[in-house]
């Protein structure tokens, strides 16, 4: 059978799991080298890509792809192994879902914004989950909250959860459903916990948090897409430590900043970046506590193409 629509459900670098309604899952190859107009990535194709595929000649549990249908969306950061080069994280959601943890590991704010603003670059709803609640005290609890109340008054949805018992999960569920949804963030936030209580059946392996440094240990190892409930899916994708931005000139950054667009075109210069240029009506913003003093410091981190460690 020729020219099978189906869709990317996992990607192991050189192998692809494409789902198709006639045959189920299929173990793909490219065919050939592929070349996306305009972007340069490591990766042709990532998890939720639609592609055309055809069953191979000599083995038809395999198939060959030759060619990927256009997106409507992706999400991309750059590559850590190779410069100048992004690499795709997930294609074709509905929204992007940031796990973080305030407390260990701990998720710099600077990497949280990050992610925001690579979703707001291409229209990607996005929504924070501060997991692991069951671990906090009234001191953390308390800065959970002011952070939470900082990014909900800019218009992102957030929710205190506990993968490991259970709390809030049922708000999950209605977060996602009907809808494709990726799950990020950086590795030990608890994302296979979290999915393993959304789809009990998967029984995905997890890992504790290192006590040394404070840091995730990698569960995940290569993107995958789960179906949670008929037309609810999820996209897992293995933990990211950088988020660097990709596609995007320092004149644009702001715009990403939704409480930056308040203020955008009233600075004295058409063309100020909102750094040292006097009369700013951003740097104003910040100073009378009108934009948040560490969305700004993300702000100037990213023009200066600093990573995400703060």
């Amino acid at each position: 059978m020729k020219n099978i629509k189906g869709k990317v459900w996992r990607s192991t670098g050189s192998w692809y799991e494409v789902r198709s309604e006639e045959h189920g899952l299929t173990r793909c190859r490219l065919k050939g080298k592929f070349k996306i107009k305009g972007l340069k990535v490591t990766n042709p194709l990532a998890v939720g890509d639609d592609v055309i595929f055809d069953h191979e000649e000599k083995d038809e549990e395999l198939g060959i792809i030759h060619e990927i249908l256009p997106r409507k969306n992706y999400l991309i950061r750059k590559s850590v192994h190779k410069t100048a080069h992004g690499h795709l994280i997930a294609c074709n959601i509905d929204q992007a879902i940031c796990v973080v943890t305030l407390h260990f590991p701990k998720t710099s704010l600077g990497f949280i914004d990050r992610f925001l603003v690579s979703a707001e670059a291409f229209r990607i709803p996005a929504v924070l989950l501060f997991n692991k609640k069951d671990l906090l005290d009234e001191e953390t609890e308390a800065y959970q909250a002011a952070v939470m109340e900082m990014y909900e008054a800019i218009g992102y949805p957030c929710y205190s959860i506990s993968a490991l018992n259970g709390d809030n999960i049922d708000l999950v569920e209605k977060l996602i459903e009907n809808k494709t949804s990726l799950f990020s963030g950086h590795s030990g936030v608890g994302k296979s916990h979290l999915i393993n209580r959304l789809i009990p059946e998967l029984d995905q392996a997890t890992s504790e948090v290192s006590t040394f440094a404070n840091k995730g240990v990698h569960t995940t190892t290569f993107a995958e897409m789960f179906e949670s409930s008929p037309n609810t899916y999820i996209i897992d994708s293995p933990g990211i430590k950088e988020l660097g931005l990709m596609e995007m000139k320092n004149q644009e950054i702001s715009h990403y900043f939704p409480e930056m667009r308040a203020f955008l075109g009233q600075c004295k210069f058409n063309n100020c970046e909102h750094t040292n240029e006097p009369h700013c009506r951003i740097k104003d913003a910040v100073g009378n506590e009108e934009i948040a003093e560490s969305r700004y410091i993300s702000y100037l981190s990213m023009l200066e193409n600093d990573d995400n460690r703060r």
